[in-house]
């Protein structure tokens, strides 16, 4: 079945609920004690892990309206990569008020001690940027440059995973399973980016001929 813009709505309030969920149930999991032995870690954890796993989704997006022809899927990157910001900015805002206490001098000396952490703050600053040119009078300000700028999702798809990876202490399998599957993901775009490209290569010389 082709999707039309009649299943969008349907399609994007899905997506409004699957992505609410989780928060809705942390907030369940900490009032009922349900959050462990270490409730700050759970959180900082839990909302990183929902940052990661919708920037999975949002990197599937592509591949998926590709594979399948349903073009209207590309209309739910933006809401995705919002809901990636908000997990972002739900783990951040965890990790300075419930672990650090708002102490900002002992947030440097994080920063110097654990580099994780300025992989973490380079990933927001990407996120930020992002989010704020989503906006559709941005985007067609910005004309060419937006593409450009967008294209960093790309570069925050290699750092998240990387920032988990290095903020683990043990239990490396998990992490190194997000770094696998954003590897396969990218590879797949690159290679469909090649051969959209040697197409469009053999189509100009052959109106040129």
């Amino acid at each position: 079945m082709r999707l039309t813009t009649k299943h969008l709505f349907w399609i994007k309030a899905m997506i409004h609920l699957i992505a609410i969920f989780p928060i809705g149930y942390l907030i369940i999991l900490v009032l009922t004690n349900g959050a462990g032995g270490d409730p700050v870690q759970y959180i900082i954890h839990y909302t990183g892990i929902g940052a990661l796993n919708t920037l999975v989704v949002l990197l599937m997006v592509s591949p998926l309206a590709r594979k399948f022809k349903q073009g209207i899927l590309i209309q739910t990157r933006r809401m995705l990569g919002l809901y990636v910001f908000v997990y972002a900015s739900l783990h951040i805002m965890a990790f300075v008020s419930l672990d650090l206490l708002f102490e900002w001098s002992l947030f440097l000396q994080e920063v110097v001690k654990r580099p994780y952490i300025v992989v973490g703050m380079i990933c927001y600053v990407i996120l930020i940027a992002l989010s704020i040119t989503s906006l559709k009078s941005l985007k067609r300000k910005m004309g060419r440059r937006w593409q450009q700028l967008h294209n960093l999702v790309y570069l925050l798809a290699l750092l998240a995973p990387i920032h988990f990876y290095w903020s683990v202490k043990s239990e490396v399998i998990e992490p190194a399973i997000y770094i696998l599957i954003v590897c396969l993901l990218l590879l797949l775009r690159m290679r469909f980016s090649a051969k959209l490209s040697q197409y469009l290569s053999w189509l100009k010389l052959r109106f040129i001929a």
